[in-house]
């Protein structure tokens, strides 16, 4: 992968964990309210194959997000995620939880948010990521920002360069 940092691949070749918001990141962030209340979101089919992969390399896909969705539910489901968080304001304290349960530490665990909500974990996780979209603040500083704004294949591309991260390790 062209521009990539070897200190970047290094850090992402420790993940074992990728922890994903929903709105913004695997969502444009747009939520379409019908007239009796239904909601509807957008998925990008190549962020889920995305996750398929990561399920398939040994890393385990999570969810928290702040808000409750059904849809989610439903996405998560189809996409065999195990460890989703709805309704979540304390998404920090999921993150302890999710790092004591599985016995990680703060370098195998990478998070990929959008917004200021997202920035308690995107300063702890080992590996931080943002979309193109995200607000500025968010992509000062994280570890990556992806070339695709939220929903349109930009987890897609940050699960690739994990993979890559992991399938380099072998090359070298």
């Amino acid at each position: 992968m062209s521009g990539i940092s070897k200190g970047l691949l290094e850090k992402a070749r420790k993940i074992k964990m990728l922890i994903m918001d929903v709105d913004g990141t695997l969502t444009d962030g747009k939520i379409f309210l019908g007239n009796n209340g239904e909601e509807m979101k957008a998925f990008s089919v190549k962020d889920g194959l995305g996750i398929q992969l990561l399920h398939q390399s040994g890393v385990i896909p999570v969810i928290i997000t702040g808000r409750e969705s059904n849809i989610v539910r439903i996405r998560a489901r189809e996409l065999n995620i195990k460890e989703l968080y709805q309704g979540i304001k304390d998404k920090l304290g999921v993150y302890e939880g999710l790092k004591e349960k599985y016995g990680f530490l703060d370098e195998e665990i990478g998070f990929v948010g959008d917004d200021l909500n997202d920035l308690p974990i995107l300063e702890k996780a080992g590996v931080s990521f943002t979309v193109n979209d995200g607000v500025e603040v968010i992509k000062g500083i994280c570890d990556y920002c992806s070339n695709k704004n939220g929903g349109d294949g930009a987890v897609r591309e940050i699960i690739d360069l994990i993979l890559y991260a992991k399938t380099s390790e072998k090359g070298s």
